[in-house]
């Protein structure tokens, strides 16, 4: 029923006397026998008019009234409920890697669009969480700033494209990028999820040095490294008009780069070789990092059994008024 709701249930059951009531009555008019002596019927025999009609299915507003007075004794409500929800929110960076690399096709269609779908499913997940996007090549920039508009850092994350800013792997520019985004954070818990796909090669500032940055300001960082083992298909050079050369390459991640900025500021480490494995990846994250909500629910009732109560008595009294009006029968 939903919302709806009886506060005497138990006075329902008397609607199983309704079916009886009927069956009584017309088993009382069939033992019934009335003789009128015409000099032949043959002239009234088909004759069906609104009036008769009525007539014989008046008794159907009796036991519709009785049944709308038996729901009424039932005190049928709607249940109007109210949450207060307090959440202690968590204010989550996501590092994503843009170089060419990223273009890959040991994942279907590449890596860049499975991460990205990954990504956009594991924000739908963090209902209070303020989250932000960060993107990095051969430098960064923030995509978009903390905030709990959950939908324009999807549009943000579904229009990146590798090719957008210089090549390469800054991977220390990415981190202290989103650390510097998170150092004015009131939030309890700071994290960045940095996903990448190579080798540090470029950028000012090294990895581990943003990782200790992270560190002094309470900033745990997870870190993916994405890519399948030996060899895949790659971007091996660029054409002049824009376009892409593939080739095989070696899949080159430095995971023990990786796994020492992820225990230096108490995350983790994780390599994901495939579609399934990334997903599982962003639901293990989902799980450790547990934003805390306490709900309140208020409950109002909105009384329903007045109207329940009016239609029922409505119902007997045309049914009254009709059978000794333009129904009535006689004696």
């Amino acid at each position: 029923m939903g919302n709806f709701e009886f506060q005497h249930p138990w006075f329902l059951l008397l609607l199983l006397a309704l079916p009886f009531m009927w069956w009584w009555k017309y088993r009382r008019a069939e033992t019934k026998t009335t003789e009128m002596r015409f000099p032949h019927v043959g002239s009234i025999g088909d004759l069906v008019s609104i009036k008769t009609l009525l007539f014989k299915y008046l008794p159907l507003l009796r036991y519709l009234g009785l049944a709308f007075l038996i729901i009424a004794l039932a005190r049928p409500r709607l249940v109007l409920k109210e949450e207060e929800v307090k959440a202690e929110g968590i204010d989550i960076m996501m590092v994503m890697d843009l170089s060419s690399s990223m273009l890959a096709r040991d994942f279907q269609p590449d890596r860049l669009t499975v991460s990205k779908e990954m990504g956009k499913r594991f924000i739908d997940k963090r209902t209070y969480d303020r989250v932000g996007l960060v993107v990095f090549a051969g430098e960064s920039f923030t995509q978009s700033p903390l905030t709990t508009d959950h939908r324009i850092v999807k549009e943000f994350m579904g229009s990146l494209e590798s090719g957008i800013m210089e090549d390469g792997t800054a991977i220390g520019m990415g981190l202290a990028s989103a650390v510097n985004r998170l150092k004015e954070s009131e939030s309890k818990s700071k994290v960045v999820i940095l996903l990448t796909d190579g080798v540090n090669n470029a950028g000012y500032i090294k990895p581990m040095t943003a990782a200790e940055i992270a560190k002094e300001l309470d900033v745990k960082v997870y870190t993916i490294g994405v890519g399948s083992m030996g060899n895949a298909v790659s971007p091996i050079s660029r054409r002049s008009d824009g376009r892409y050369v593939f080739g095989v390459a070696r899949v080159e991640i430095d995971e023990e780069l990786l796994t020492e900025i992820s225990k230096l500021t108490g995350g983790r480490y994780f390599r994901a070789t495939d579609e399934a494995g990334l997903e599982r990846i962003y639901e293990e994250i989902d799980r450790l990092e547990k934003t805390e909500i306490d709900v309140s629910v208020f409950k109002r009732y909105s009384e329903e059994f007045r109207r329940m109560l009016l239609i029922g008595l409505i119902l007997l009294g045309l049914e009254l008024i009709l059978k000794n009006t333009i129904l009535r029968t006689l004696p």
